[in-house]
């Protein structure tokens, strides 16, 4: 169970990366992703550019956990850093956070259709993986879905 400070503080962080994920560029998914150093400190924050630059890698998340990496400079493992973003990861990019060795994760909005933290997939807490981040999942999801659901509408 959450402390009454940490679900404040997650709020907070939330609110940080829908801000991220209010400058996407225009035909991109508005998801925002933060990546807090072991501090605390902001390391690096992204939203999607998968259209604005044709790169099916370029989620939110993947390109916060690289200039994290990069502002870190000690190499690749961002251990004890908390990865906080607007929409759950997909399986990319869940497999992506493991791989660095991300301790937490934070998201908004679950995405039952490619959610890899717990909707769809489960790929961060799998037994079978030698690190497992701590996950908590639905802070600020009615503000989250918003944004996406707003996009979206938009488009039709």
């Amino acid at each position: 169970m959450s402390s009454p400070s940490r679900l404040a503080a997650d709020e907070t962080l939330v609110r940080r990366a829908l801000a991220v994920a209010a400058g996407a560029p225009a035909g991109d998914v508005p998801v925002g992703a933060i990546v807090l150093g072991p501090d605390g400190r902001e390391l690096a924050a992204a939203a999607n550019r998968r259209e604005a630059d044709g790169d099916p890698f370029a989620h939110a998340e993947v390109l916060a956990l690289r200039e994290a990496a990069r502002v870190l400079g000690d190499g690749w493992r961002l251990e004890d850093c908390t990865l906080v973003v607007t929409l759950e990861p997909c399986t990319m990019c869940a497999g992506a956070a493991v791989a660095a060795r991300v301790g937490h994760i934070v998201f908004g909005a679950w995405e039952p259709r490619t959610g890899a933290c717990g909707s769809l997939w489960d790929v961060v807490r799998d037994r079978r993986l030698m690190h497992r981040p701590e996950v908590r999942g639905g802070v600020l999801e009615a503000e989250c879905a918003a944004i996406l659901e707003d996009f979206f509408r938009a488009r039709r």
